[in-house]
């Protein structure tokens, strides 16, 4: 088993709205700082909203901000949750839940050491 799992990729038409799921599988990950990224084809992996472990701060990068809201339950396996509304053909990609030992929430993949596998996410128009 994987120590992160995501779960709730779909394909949708713009405007729809998803959930995203990242289970922590073993309970690792409770007082890390986690986020999501996403990987459309031929670009990098690009950050898109973030949360320290106590869920006090949250990042979001420009794009979905007032879209996408992040959540975190440290008392459940599904312990990061990525709420996406009116989603647009450009949010196409894969979804990825990251976790990092970092004290401070960075931006960037190499600060992350634990990824799960993804979860596919298609708008069309």
């Amino acid at each position: 088993q994987e120590p992160l799992v995501e779960s709730g990729g779909a394909v949708v038409q713009a405007g729809s709205s998803l959930t995203l799921s990242c289970v922590d599988t073993f309970g690792n990950f409770k007082k890390h700082g986690m986020a999501w990224f996403r990987q459309a084809p031929g670009k990098e992996r690009q950050f898109v909203a973030g949360l320290t472990w106590r869920g006090r701060d949250s990042f979001y990068e420009d794009s979905v901000k007032g879209r996408f809201t992040i959540f975190r339950n440290n008392t459940q396996k599904a312990l990061l949750l990525l709420q996406m509304n009116n989603l647009e053909p450009e949010d196409t990609a894969v979804y990825y839940c990251a976790a990092t030992t970092s004290i401070h929430l960075r931006r960037a993949a190499d600060a992350y050491e634990y990824w799960g596998q993804g979860t596919q996410v298609t708008v069309s128009s």
